[in-house]
């Protein structure tokens, strides 16, 4: 009975270990790719940082989980809302590289790469929501909520939710700055994050 416990002990650990570990090499990665944005506080990168770090505790909370009861009902909940988040980041991905026009001539030193942009992208999903990225992420936020139903779980989504809120407020800001008028309109014409309602 003691060995079965310690053995049992053992493998938690192991696990937990690993995790801890993807956890700490995943945040450099995250570090990395938002430097930037981590030197310019006000920027939209930044809270963008703390809500990726959010759903990455959520994924590792909640790899064990994965394949339990794929029946359950708050697991097809789950993977109704992952595969509505991937369809959606990979379609807006798409759109966004395609109408964009990726120009190195925006000097934005808080911007990634993708984000340096010279024209407004507004068919497709964007013709109706102004940030399917962030939708994204905040329909996989919930979506892995809804593979672990937990309280620290709830936590972890709505502080992702917040902090995507406030990134999308902010590049909104940051928009207004470089589009000018021509966002103004389409913000009038199109809702934040899901549409007809927000």
């Amino acid at each position: 009975m003691l060995t079965h416990w310690h053995s049992d002990f053992s493998i938690r650990k192991a696990m937990l270990d690993t995790k801890v570990v993807i956890f700490i090499t995943v945040s450099i990665g995250l570090i990395w790719i938002s430097r930037g944005s981590l030197r310019h506080p006000r920027s939209h990168g930044f809270p963008r940082f703390f809500a990726w770090e959010a759903i990455l505790l959520l994924i590792l909370r909640s790899t064990d989980f994965w394949l339990r009861e794929p029946s359950d009902f708050s697991r097809i909940i789950s993977w109704i809302l992952l595969t509505l988040s991937a369809g959606l980041a990979v379609h807006s991905l798409i759109l966004f590289r395609k109408l964009g026009k990726l120009s190195r001539e925006r000097q934005d030193p808080a911007l990634m790469g993708i984000e340096k942009t010279t024209a407004l992208v507004t068919s497709g999903i964007y013709r109706f929501i102004r940030h399917p990225m962030y939708c994204s992420l905040i329909l996989l936020a919930w979506g892995i909520f809804f593979i672990r139903l937990s309280a620290v779980s709830g936590v972890l989504a709505t502080v992702a939710s917040l902090f995507l809120f406030l990134t999308a407020l902010r590049e909104e800001a940051e928009n207004i700055s470089y589009f000018g008028e021509e966002y103004r309109e389409y913000m009038n014409r199109s809702k934040m994050f899901f549409p007809f309602f927000l």
